[in-house]
């Protein structure tokens, strides 16, 4: 079971990325995807999202209207976009599968991450 995550970058605020989450060696459509994220200095944090179907996404408050969870099963990849970054967004990321939730225990796989900074 890997994650490859990537897509980070430095971006000034009010700008976009798009991350990207590359799944292989299981059955990735069966299994929930989650994104979360580790600023210095803090705990990891819920981002959002998404069940096995894509049909559902479900976000943290901080992130909600402008980020956008999806997944395309067919090519084994979750998407992030992320669009009127904030400062306050800088973080690493890491994409997540397991059963979901809003809590990393439910998540039992994880990708290494990949780092996003906001610019002032």
């Amino acid at each position: 079971v890997q994650l490859q995550a990537s897509g980070g970058g430095l971006v000034q605020a009010g700008g976009s990325l798009r991350l990207s989450c590359a799944a292989s060696g299981w059955t990735f459509s069966s299994y929930a995807m989650g994104w979360f994220r580790q600023a210095p200095g803090k705990e990891r944090e819920f981002v959002g999202g998404i069940i096995w179907s894509g049909a559902i996404p479900y976000y943290a408050d901080s992130v909600k209207g402008r980020f956008t969870i999806s997944r395309d099963n067919a090519k084994n990849t979750v998407y992030l976009q992320m669009n009127s970054l904030k400062p306050e967004d800088t973080a690493v990321y890491y994409c997540a599968a397991g059963r979901g939730g809003r809590t990393s225990a439910g998540y039992d796989y994880w990708g290494q991450g990949t780092q996003v900074t906001v610019s002032s």
